[in-house]
């Protein structure tokens, strides 16, 4: 997901004042930090295993849909192990 933030104010400074004493290298990674503490301070960042499987079972919704959509395509286990065995055999 791709999000675009703006920030003025004292959200501004305080971000700007985090990079400038070195805390963080970016706004971007003082934002994602800001968003993780509230993560933990509502319990939704408990149990990273939790958060993992909820990541991979959205990636495989997103997968699933790009079939179905036609943007991805399924290639047969057989013919994936025949292009490797030709690509190894030209030596790449």
């Amino acid at each position: 997901m791709e999000t675009v933030v703006r920030m003025n104010g004292v959200v501004a400074l305080i971000a700007e004042q985090l990079v400038e004493k070195g805390y963080f290298r970016t706004k971007s990674e003082a934002f994602r930090a800001g968003i993780l503490e509230l993560g933990h301070k509502y319990g939704l960042a408990q149990d990273p295993k939790e958060l993992e499987a909820e990541l991979v079972i959205r990636k495989m919704d997103k997968i699933d849909r790009e079939i179905d959509e036609g943007k991805r395509k399924l290639v047969p286990l057989d013919e994936v192990l025949k292009k490797s065995r030709e690509m190894r055999a030209k030596g790449k």
